[in-house]
């Protein structure tokens, strides 16, 4: 797996340091996604943010180090961050310039798959 692939998807917030579960999901599922093209984004409490990412390895574990741009209530917000897996969960921890910092946990969200439809099996008509 490429170190981008080990973090590629959306991380579901599990626990941060200072706040809790009822705050860091006010306006909804709190998370972090990661693109294998380096980009991404993340949400929590009213704090949005694009995320410029840089795959590494640490100590033989997936780590990514990140920049971030967006939102805290409607207010330009910037940052940075960074995230190591350990198994099927990443911890990491979250800045936020010239204000707090938060540890945190998350998991990888499991992708649904609409199901197939099914194809009729029936045999195109013969055309002369």
């Amino acid at each position: 797996m490429s170190k981008a692939g080990a973090f590629a998807g959306t991380w579901r917030i599990l626990e941060m340091e200072i706040w809790d579960k009822d705050a860091f999901n006010l306006v909804g599922p709190a998370h972090f996604t990661f693109g294998r093209d380096g980009l991404g984004n993340f949400r929590f409490i009213a704090v949005e943010g694009e995320l410029d990412c840089r795959y590494s390895e640490e100590e033989g574990k997936p780590r990514v180090d990140f920049t971030w741009e967006g939102n805290d209530e409607c207010d330009p917000a910037s940052g940075r961050g960074w995230a190591v897996r350990n198994g099927d969960v990443i911890v990491g921890r979250i800045f936020l310039h010239l204000g707090d910092d938060s540890a945190f946990t998350a998991r990888r969200t499991k992708v649904t798959r609409p199901a197939r439809k099914s194809r009729s099996r029936r045999r195109p008509k013969h055309r002369p």
